[in-house]
C-alpha cells in the first residue's frame, strides 16, 4: 500500500498492543474486599470450560459466553496493573486497546476497529483490555442530528455487538463508571470497585515502591507519617517515590552518601498533589455547569459549525436572490 495513503487512513497504526503479562497481583496493594472480589472473577474465568461446556450451559445459552470485568475507582489505584495480573494467573497474554488509535476520523472507521480488537483476541486467545473505557461505552444520544453522535452511537452498538458474540475474557476499566451505557451493565458478569488505599496499605504501598536492599534511606523516613500526611492512590505514590530518588540524587556529594530523606518524600508529595490540581483546573469551569463534560463541549461546538455554516448559506441564497433581481430590473430598464 502505498505510504501516504497508509498514513492519511491510519491503517498502518496499531489499534492494540499485545502486552507480555510479568507483573502479579502480588505486585499491588488492594483493600481485602476488592482482593476478594478480583479472586472470585479469577475463579470464574478458570471454571469456564467446565460450567458452559461440561455442565452444558453454552448449549443452552448461545451469546453473552464471555466474561466480561467492570474494574472501577479512581485514578491510580491499580486497575491496569490489575488486568495484566489477571492475564498473568491465567496464562494469557494481553491485548490493550489504544481507543485514541482506534477512534478515527473517517466515518465508519471507529466500530471497523472496535470489532477488529475483539478479532485479534479470540485469534490470539488473549485477555482485551479496554482502559479508559468510559470513552468508548459512553451513553448514547437519542434524536440527534450531529454526526458526532451518530458516530459514537454506531460505535457503542458494535461494541455491545462483539460483547454478546465473545466467548473470550474482556475487562473494561474506567475512573467515571456513571458514564457507562445503560445497555451495557447486563453485559457485565462482574463489577471490581478500587477504592482509595487507606492508611495502611498507604504504608505498604510505600514500601512496595523501594528496592529492599539498593535504595538508600534516611534514619528519619517514616512510612507511616508520609501515609497519615497524605492521602493518595499507589500511582500519586509511585510518582512521588521518583521525584524522591530523583532530588536526592541531584544534590551534591558522592553518590555513595546520598540517601532520600523524609523531606525529599514530603516534597515530591506535595509537588505531585499540586501538579494533580492543576490538572483538575478547567478553561471552561466558569462557562460550564459542573456535570457538564467534554462530550457536552464537543457537542457544543459542532452546534456553534452548523449554525455558523448554515447562516453563511444562508446569507449566500439571499445575497443571490438580490443580484438576480437586481439583474432583472436592470434588463427591464
Amino acid at each position: 500500500m502505498n505510504p501516504l495513503i497508509s498514513f492519511l487512513t491510519g491503517r498502518s497504526r496499531r489499534v492494540v498492543e499485545t502486552v507480555a503479562p510479568w507483573r502479579t497481583l502480588d505486585d499491588v496493594v488492594l483493600s481485602p474486599e476488592t482482593r476478594r472480589t478480583l479472586y472470585n472473577a479469577l475463579a470464574q474465568a478458570r471454571n469456564h470450560t467446565l460450567i458452559f461446556r461440561t455442565w452444558g450451559l453454552g448449549e443452552r445459552h448461545a451469546s453473552g459466553l464471555g466474561l466480561t470485568f467492570n474494574f472501577a475507582g479512581p485514578p491510580g489505584t491499580g486497575k491496569t496493573i490489575c488486568a495484566e495480573a489477571v492475564a498473568h494467573e491465567l496464562g494469557m497474554k494481553l491485548l490493550v486497546v489504544d481507543y485514541a488509535e482506534a477512534e478515527s476520523m473517517w466515518a465508519g472507521e471507529t466500530p471497523k476497529n472496535i470489532a477488529a480488537t475483539f478479532r485479534a483476541a479470540a485469534d490470539q486467545n488473549a485477555v482485551l483490555f479496554f482502559d479508559e473505557a468510559d470513552a468508548i461505552a459512553t451513553r448514547r444520544s437519542s434524536g440527534s442530528l450531529f454526526q458526532f453522535d451518530r458516530e459514537m452511537n454506531i460505535t457503542v452498538n458494535v461494541l455491545l455487538r462483539e460483547l454478546e458474540a465473545f466467548n473470550g475474557i474482556a475487562i473494561f476499566a474506567t475512573n467515571l463508571a456513571a458514564n457507562f451505557d445503560p445497555a451495557f451493565e447486563r453485559r457485565i458478569r462482574t463489577h471490581v470497585l478500587f477504592e482509595m488505599p487507606g492508611v495502611e496499605e498507604r504504608i505498604a504501598i510505600w514500601k512496595l515502591q523501594i528496592h529492599p536492599s539498593k535504595t538508600p534511606l534516611a534514619d528519619d523516613v517514616d512510612f507511616r507519617q508520609l501515609s497519615e500526611r497524605f492521602v493518595a492512590a499507589g500511582g500519586d505514590i509511585k510518582n512521588a517515590v521518583i521525584k524522591a530518588a530523583a532530588a536526592a540524587a541531584t544534590e551534591p556529594g558522592p553518590d555513595y552518601a546520598k540517601k532520600i530523606a523524609q523531606r525529599h518524600f514530603e516534597r515530591a508529595m506535595e509537588d505531585v498533589i499540586a501538579a494533580r490540581a492543576i490538572m483538575q483546573q478547567s478553561v471552561f469551569k466558569d462557562r460550564m455547569a459542573p456535570e457538564e463534560d467534554a462530550v457536552r463541549v464537543l457537542q457544543r461546538a459542532e452546534a456553534r459549525m452548523w449554525i455558523v455554516t448554515l447562516t453563511s448559506v444562508g446569507l449566500g441564497v439571499v445575497a443571490l436572490v438580490l443580484s438576480a433581481i437586481a439583474l432583472w430590473v436592470g434588463l427591464a430598464r
